[in-house]
Order: structure tokens, then C-alpha cells, then sequence
């Protein structure tokens, strides 16, 4: 899961945020296929620019772990509000994969 907020995503995906460290330890440890949920979405007032520009730099860092991005899913979420959860959001219609 990623905090997709400002200032948030960027804490966690700079050289010694903890998405970095998870990605790392997750694929060190034998995990090979990941689903990134990409939370907090409401407080993005469900961006799509926001999460493809999340995608964007998940993806480059993630592929020099070792994953291969085009085999990740990225799903826009909103925990607070249980957006994309279990069904589709109506806040984010441009969304079409995984709920």
C-alpha cells in the first residue's frame, strides 16, 4: 500500500523511504508478483494525473529491484472512504482495472 498524498508518496519513495525499503525486502524475501494499492486517493480529489505520475515512479524504482512493472497492478483506493475496495468507485470512472 501507498500513501498517494502530497508529500506522502514522496517521503516514502525517496532514497530512504520505507515504499523503497518494502519493495526491496518484499522481493529479497521471494515475493515475485506484487498488487500496489495506491491509497488516500480522496485527499488527491481522486486524481488521475496523481496516480499515473505514482505509477510512473513506483514503476522505475520497482523495475531496478527486479519486478517487472508491466506484470504489477496499480489500483487507486481510498481506505477512508472504501473507494475501490471491494467494488468500483464512482469518484474514480477512469479507472478500469482491479477493484
Amino acid at each position: 500500500i501507498i500513501a498517494g498524498g502530497t508529500g506522502e508518496f514522496e517521503a516514502g519513495i525517496s532514497k530512504d523511504g520505507q515504499t523503497r525499503e518494502h519493495a526491496l525486502l518484499a522481493y529479497t524475501l521471494g515475493v515475485r508478483q506484487l498488487i500496489v494499492a495506491v491509497n488516500k486517493m480522496d485527499t488527491t480529489k481522486w486524481s488521475e494525473d496523481r496516480f499515473n505520475e505514482i505509477i510512473k515512479e513506483t514503476s522505475n524504482f520497482i523495475k531496478k529491484v527486479g519486478y517487472n512493472p508491466k506484470a504489477v497492478a496499480f489500483v487507486p483506493i481510498s481506505g477512508w472512504h472504501g473507494d475501490n475496495m471491494l467494488e468500483e468507485s464512482p469518484n474514480m470512472p477512469w479507472y478500469k482495472g482491479w477493484t
